[in-house]
């Protein structure tokens, strides 16, 4: 999965051919803004301490959106037989939501970037779907479908020489995630008494069923 960053690696490579060196692209939290402010910070030239070493991934989360297209009925719960005899772990049905991530891969030079953005995409087609298990008190387990929505990129060439080149690659992805409510206790139905009547106005009873 693209968001275990330790799995995203580039290699460099001599004129021949060989592998020089292999570097893992780490993976943090971050808004676009707050990273390129990072590395176009150089209050001196030969001053790097100050910069982030490229290449880099951050992402961000933008919106969240009711999904009307997965509401279902509200009343409708989810039920477990928990260790008790009594009763029932009951949970009512989840809220469905589209949440928007954004990916950011920042590079020097194109290549970088295009080796990591081909470790990306052959997950997607265009979705990917993770399985979760969302309530573990009530063994429910879901697929989590991870949608690529689009793939972009900038670059920063134009400038001086002193001028930092940041490549900056873009993908946003939809996570179609579910909201649960808490986990309650219900009491088992252990007696249940049934009438049928003959008429419309439910006067004239004519049998009467009681089940234990």
């Amino acid at each position: 999965m693209l968001f275990r960053s330790n799995q995203i690696t580039i290699e460099r490579k001599d004129s021949a051919g060989n592998v020089e060196q292999v570097l893992r692209v780490p993976l943090s939290y971050a808004p676009k803004q707050k990273f390129l402010s990072r590395i176009q910070q150089r209050p001196n030239i030969d001053d790097r301490n100050m910069q982030i070493t490229l290449p880099r991934m951050s992402f961000e989360m933008l919106t969240m959106n009711y999904d009307f297209n997965r509401k279902i009925s509200p009343i409708q719960q989810n039920r477990n037989i928990n260790t008790t005899s009594t009763t029932l772990d009951t949970q009512y049905a989840p809220t469905p939501y589209n949440i928007q991530v954004y990916l950011y891969i920042y590079v020097k030079n194109q290549d970088d970037g295009l080796q990591i953005i081909e470790q990306i995409l052959p997950y997607f087609n265009p979705d990917y779907n993770l399985t979760m298990k969302t309530v573990p008190e009530l063994n429910i387990k879901n697929d989590l479908p991870i949608i690529l929505d689009s793939v972009t990129f900038e670059d920063e060439y134009e400038g001086n020489f002193e001028t930092r080149r940041a490549i900056i690659w873009t993908l946003s992805f939809t996570m179609k995630l579910n909201f649960y409510g808490p986990v309650n206790k219900q009491g088992v139905i252990r007696k249940v008494i049934a009438s049928t009547y003959n008429d419309p106005t439910l006067t004239a009873k004519q049998s009467q069923y009681t089940v234990e």
